[in-house]
């Protein structure tokens, strides 16, 4: 149903005080909004992120490459908090221009390398450390497409339906109802997919896996938004299958807790600079995140 009471002006301006709890952090411009630099710790890896869906994928992906031997995978994760607007330091924005987490600096290359965007951080790291992408150019491309699906598809879960459903000021039945749909056709996509494989790109586990898993997987295991009766996830029983058996992953359940900032104090994890961080963690039992926009 149309709100009667809104016509679209003949060319829009910014009201920054509209756009739910995110209003904010919302603008309608890029670049830095104050000066300062980036922490930088002692290892090769420097990642700066939330514990949003997007920023799991660069945790996890470090976490498996660590349990793999990669050593030169250690990182030291540095905590973005994105209300209170750290994403637009002038540092943030120099190591990524689009001012949304996670954002990886490469010490172990000269010049630093600077990785943003979560899918390119995945793809860069695989490619980095040959692992998690199929050496077989046939699964390599399903591996492939398989990210980048993700990639294109998120903004329908997180900032459509999400933003309708969990965050936006007030509830419009024509938003949600569109982006509902859209998001249990997404749901069938990887229902489909996983009926007839045991992960995304086949029968290897794989960066596509890590980039889908925490929205999809979220969704399923009730982490995002608190809409799984509401989407009847349970009735996709192979993408729930899948759900399941990655999160039963150790290095899983440590990259969910890295750079988090709600939930029980011992299931959080701001800063971390090393493996023995987590000794002092809960991380079988989160709760629903928070932030999930980015």
């Amino acid at each position: 149903m149309n709100d009667a009471s809104y016509a679209p002006p003949k060319v829009w301006t910014w009201d920054s005080e509209s756009g739910g709890k995110f209003a904010n952090i919302n603008r309608p411009i890029a670049g830095a909004t104050h000066e300062e630099d980036l922490a930088v710790g002692k290892h090769p890896m420097q990642l700066y992120s939330l514990a949003t869906p997007n920023g799991v994928k660069a945790t996890v992906m470090l976490e498996e490459l660590l349990a793999l031997g990669h050593e030169g995978a250690e990182y030291d994760a540095y905590l973005v908090n994105i209300q209170e607007g750290n994403q637009f330091s002038s540092g943030f924005v120099a190591a990524n221009p689009n001012s949304k987490i996670p954002a990886l600096m490469d010490h172990s290359t000269d010049p630093v390398t600077r990785v943003f965007e979560s899918g390119a951080i995945l793809l860069y790291l695989a490619e980095k450390f040959g692992a998690f992408l199929p050496a077989d150019h046939t699964k390599r491309t399903e591996c492939l497409c398989w990210l980048f699906w993700q990639m294109g598809s998120a903004p329908y879960l997180g900032g459509g339906f999400g933003h309708f459903y969990a965050y936006a000021p007030e509830k419009y039945e024509y938003p949600i109802n569109r982006f509902a749909m859209e998001v249990k056709r997404q749901l069938d996509v990887l229902d489909r997919r996983l009926a007839e494989s045991q992960y995304l790109a086949g029968d290897e586990y794989s960066i596509a896996d890590i980039a889908v898993w925490p929205w999809y997987g979220g969704l399923v295991k009730g982490l995002l938004y608190d809409a799984g009766e509401f989407l009847d996830v349970a009735s996709y029983s192979n993408v729930v299958r899948w759900a399941d058996a990655i999160a039963e992953r150790a290095a899983v359940k440590r990259g969910r807790i890295v750079n988090r900032a709600w939930g029980a104090p011992e299931s959080q994890l701001l800063e971390r600079h090393d493996a023995n961080d987590f000794e002092t963690r809960t991380m079988d039992k989160l709760q629903p995140s928070s932030d999930e926009e980015e």
